[in-house]
């Protein structure tokens, strides 16, 4: 898959690793091979960053004519309106089949284009107010760390960007390759887009913390157990409401939330590397019965185990549809 990833002036250059990292041939990890990693420029080169040093793009705007993948990594801090040229490369890219990805700010040019008209989208917290009057069209989910809407997918700011492009590379390639890739960049192989972007305290700092985090670290390695908030709230010495609320507080989101997406993620996994039953994906993962994953499969990612199964082993767990 040719993946586009459009440079601009005064573009920040961590927000320009971030899919060349992820999606890059220079990771070299097993399928990365998949994936055909192009920057592009938006702007005249030499580019500018706010690193305080200049890029240039081997590409220009014309490379979006073919990509399977176009990334707009962010945009200008002030939000500006974006260069006729790159609205119209961007609309075309749409309209040809491409799948579109608005990391950050890069939302603000996906929406001027109408990619994101009648579509649910994230951007940076302090800017998703103004995504949101400027384009009454666009649903814009304020507190999501990432969003995926079909064709298009779009993020939070900075880390989240990491997550979104995660997401996409599992869902393209598979859960192995992403982990390989999260455990090379040290960040963590999963964080579902639900989660909230503002965590209060993301780091443990003290005992009771510490106690906390190792439940977690308890959940995650046995799925497949039935897990009771009370019975987690003691073994991490709180009360069922302090441990609650600290959940809260350190992941984002709610206790139940986040299992299923563990098990989830666990399931996904198993279809993709071995031929068990769906039965014995549901007991190892948590869900019980096959019928119970299958509602959950199909609630979450809109397709059943089975079908998941078949489209990874046929290399294609997402489609792209490109001219």
């Amino acid at each position: 898959m040719q993946v586009a990833v459009i440079a601009y002036d005064g573009i920040t250059p961590f927000h320009l690793s971030v899919p060349c990292l992820v999606f890059g041939a220079q990771m070299g990890e097993p399928g990365a091979a998949l994936f055909a990693v192009k920057v592009c420029a938006a702007d005249a080169a030499p580019l500018s960053t706010a690193a305080g040093f200049a890029i240039v793009p081997g590409h220009d705007l014309s490379l979006l004519e073919t990509a399977d993948i176009v990334i707009m990594p962010s945009w200008h801090d002030d939000c500006r309106a974006a260069p006729e040229a790159l609205v119209t490369a961007l609309q075309g890219a749409h309209r040809r089949g491409a799948l579109m990805v608005g990391l950050c700010l890069g939302a603000f040019p996906l929406a001027q284009a109408g990619v994101l008209d009648g579509k649910r989208a994230a951007t940076h917290w302090g800017m998703a107010a103004m995504l949101a009057a400027r384009h009454p069209r666009v649903s814009v989910e304020q507190e999501m760390l990432y969003v995926d809407d079909g064709d298009v997918l779009t993020s939070a700011g900075v880390a989240a960007g990491l997550d979104c492009c995660l997401y996409l590379l599992r869902q393209l390639a598979g859960a192995e390759l992403a982990n390989r890739v999260a455990r090379r960049l040290l960040v963590a192989p999963h964080r579902q887009g639900g989660q909230a972007q503002f965590i209060e305290r993301p780091l443990p700092v003290s005992g009771s913390e510490g106690r906390f985090a190792e439940v977690l670290a308890h959940v995650s390695a046995h799925l497949g157990a039935v897990h009771s908030i009370d019975a987690l709230a003691e073994r991490a010495a709180m009360s069922r409401r302090n441990f609650t609320r600290h959940f809260r507080q350190a992941t984002g989101t709610s206790f139940k939330q986040w299992l299923q997406a563990q098990r989830l993620a666990h399931a996904q996994g198993m279809l993709e590397k071995s031929a068990v039953s769906i039965d014995m994906v549901a007991q190892a993962a948590g869900f019980g019965t096959a019928l119970s994953l299958r509602q959950h499969f199909r609630a979450s990612l809109h397709t059943s185990p089975s079908a998941y199964r078949k489209l990874f082993r046929q290399q294609a767990p997402r489609t792209v549809q490109a001219d």
